[in-house]
């Protein structure tokens, strides 16, 4: 459904803008569900049973916003490397509909935007978003000379946490629940983005840019199974850590069967399964996030 709505609004947007949302990918909005979600768990956690609805609506608007500036840093670093890939070539900035000069404004636009969105909550959740932009902007030269750049966007990704938890208690002395939550993050981006990775993993081959499929290669499942029990144990810590009720405990570890479950059947030569399990992986944030409700309940 969400796919639906973003498409229609991409594909319904007079010429002159297309490209721009094409460029922050809103059409494809996995890439914002997979990084607002632990900020998500993150409010309720710190929020309990009642999280101010403005702060939960700040979090989710200035994750696709980060997430387009993430984008732009990416397409315009990966421009020489983009057009050499069938899945990229038609890129806003590898295909030439948007040049690079425009590519930095509109990521800088949104990186900006976001930090006033997030001003909504407090300042000091301004200040942790912020803190992250260049960890944003280095992740593209990681594939470049890290042979696991995955670990990385899992660092990268995961600190969303931060910013959920800030905003919802204008506090940045975090408890180690946070950073319980930050380790599900980490873990559970290296499991997708390892996958992910699958698709063009003859594409990096021949280019010479590193990826968890080359790295893991026919051992890519052994360690992701063992990147779900990680995540599962960060997860499962930060509740243990807070007065969480009962029904957490269930619903994380159905979430974790859900994963496994994902892994086991997907098919790592095959593109397409490959992008519908990476899609799919959406469902275990969900989950969690489910999770977390119920416990505030038991």
């Amino acid at each position: 459904m969400l796919h639906k709505i973003s498409a229609g609004v991409v594909t319904k947007s007079p010429d002159s803008i297309r490209s721009y949302l094409l460029l922050m990918r809103l059409d494809r909005p996995t890439g914002y569900v997979l990084y607002m979600l632990p900020g998500l768990w993150a409010v309720v956690f710190a929020a309990g049973k009642r999280p101010d609805l403005l702060s939960v609506a700040a979090v989710v608007v200035a994750a696709v916003l980060i997430r387009g500036f993430a984008c732009a840093s990416n397409d315009v670093t990966d421009k020489e490397i983009d057009t050499r890939v069938a899945r990229t070539v038609g890129r806003p900035i590898a295909a030439g509909t948007i040049s690079v000069r425009n590519g930095i404004l509109w990521g800088a636009a949104q990186a900006l935007a976001a930090l006033l969105v997030l001003a909504l909550a407090n300042f000091q959740t301004v200040l942790v978003a912020l803190a992250t932009y260049p960890l944003i902007v280095a992740y593209p030269f990681m594939k470049r000379f890290f042979v696991w750049p995955s670990a990385f966007l899992g660092l990268v990704m995961g600190t969303y946490v931060f910013v959920g938890w800030t905003a919802a208690t204008g506090n940045t002395d975090y408890p180690p629940a946070v950073y319980g939550l930050y380790a599900g993050g980490i873990f559970w981006t290296m499991v997708h983005d390892a996958i992910y990775s699958h698709q063009d993993k003859e594409y990096d081959r021949k280019i010479g840019v590193k990826s968890s499929a080359l790295l893991f290669g026919n051992a890519t499942k052994a360690w992701l199974s063992a990147f779900v029990v990680l995540s599962l144990a960060g997860v499962l810590w930060a509740g243990s850590l807070t007065p969480i009720g009962w029904a957490f405990y269930v619903v994380v570890l159905i979430a974790g069967i859900y994963l496994f479950s994902l892994l086991f059947r997907v098919d790592l030569d095959d593109p397409k399964a490959c992008w519908d399990t990476f899609v799919a992986n959406t469902y275990y944030g969900w989950i969690v996030l489910a999770a977390v409700i119920a416990g505030q309940f038991t």
